[in-house]
């Protein structure tokens, strides 16, 4: 059996247990309020032989690994009971706190140490939210196919690893087309300011360690930390833009990330242009990538049954000249099939474009399997070869 370690933050609600050892998160928002944050980290048991089969698994057009196949089967695992979570400490309302011991570090900040160590060890972290309908144990699932597909050697430097940070909100987790979206919306909305709350402690964090390391206390590793959000997700950063605002001095954001991913983002065509919602995204990182697919059945239903404009996630920016240099958009159409058209940021080829930049690798690399689309610089394909 394969013991497989992830990293959480959640606003979600715990079940069972206590609130430092449950068995599980629901649907509904902490009982401490909607932006109270708890981090952990949990521990699962896995088939490696089925974990390997996956991994392996090729598939024209999409390209090596099953991500999708993956991410259900450890789905299936942790709904199953087979994941053991180990909630940080953290302080409680009235003073009190989880912890016995007066100077245990507690919450965020014992997190961010240990992701520090794994980082130390050539590791960069991503951080990763979860789209629509989506339990605790689809996103525990999603995140833990994430974190091996893109470990699976399908980049250049078979050094480099990548540690998945889930941040996980109540999503609603039920298949009712009309209301469980719009659950999810305001969910999604409410949701923004725990995150907001999570990317400030990380600022924070990492002003801290600057500081330390200029009088030499402590050595950064030179690693990266990225992000990625999925379908809805792309609304919940959205909505957290303008509270990190409230909360950031000058004219531009801290710069947290290192490459921005955004995968079959539910928002509208415009939502990448300035003055929009998504139009000062590129000042969170040094580059931000646009993964879309013009035959996503999710992007058509949000078209044609709730009543949206057209979707970023499915023909990409409605006018990619007006975006942001550091912005590019990668049409996936030709190497997306099947029941993998909405989350192909886990299978074969997307994923190995992702792995790429998280190498490093420039836009133009011929690693990647990359065409240009046209005569704009920032706009590509995905060709099926």
């Amino acid at each position: 059996m394969a013991k497989l370690e992830l990293f959480y933050a959640t606003n979600r609600r715990h079940e069972g247990g206590t609130r430092f050892r449950p068995k599980s998160y629901g649907t509904a928002f902490s009982e401490d309020g909607i932006q109270n944050l708890r981090f952990g980290r949990l521990e699962l048991q896995a088939d490696d032989a089925r974990i390997t089969e996956l991994l392996r698994k090729d598939r024209a057009p999409t390209g090596p690994g099953a991500g999708v196949a993956l991410s259900t089967y450890l789905a299936k695992c942790t709904d199953a009971g087979a994941a053991r979570i180990l909630a940080y400490r953290e302080k409680l309302p009235g003073g009190s706190d989880d912890a016995a011991e007066d100077d245990v570090v507690l919450g965020s900040l014992a997190m961010f140490a240990d992701l520090m160590k794994i980082m130390c060890d050539k590791s960069d972290v991503l951080i990763y939210i979860h789209g629509f309908n989506v339990s605790w144990a689809e996103a525990v699932g999603g995140a833990l196919a994430l974190q091996l597909m893109l470990n699976r050697g399908g980049g250049t430097d078979a050094a480099q690893q990548v540690a998945v940070v889930l941040f996980t909100w109540p999503s609603d987790g039920q298949a009712m087309p009309w209301l469980s979206y719009k659950s999810d919306r305001a969910e999604g909305t409410a949701s923004s300011g725990a995150f907001a709350r999570g990317l400030l402690k990380l600022r924070d964090y990492l002003a801290d360690l600057r500081d330390r390391a200029k009088d030499s206390d402590v050595k950064l590793c030179g690693q990266d930390i990225h992000l990625l959000c999925h379908s809805m997700g792309n609304f919940l950063l959205q909505k957290t833009l303008p509270k990190l605002d409230d909360f950031t001095p000058g004219d531009a954001f801290p710069r947290f990330f290192e490459h921005i991913f955004l995968c079959a983002p539910d928002l509208d065509d415009d939502a990448l242009e300035p003055d929009q919602g998504l139009g000062r995204v590129h000042e969170l990182a040094r580059s931000v990538t646009l993964y879309h697919n013009r035959d996503d059945i999710a992007m058509h239903i949000s078209d044609y049954t709730k009543g949206n404009p057209d979707r970023l996630g499915g023909n990409g920016a409605a006018r990619p000249s007006l975006l942001h240099n550091k912005v590019h958009q990668v049409d996936c159409t030709e190497v997306v099939t099947g029941l993998v058209e909405h989350s192909y940021y886990l299978e074969g080829w997307v994923n190995q474009d992702i792995r790429l930049s998280i190498e490093g690798r420039e836009q133009l690399d011929l690693a990647r399997r990359r065409a240009l689309k046209g005569d704009q610089a920032n706009v590509w394909k995905l060709p099926a070869r």
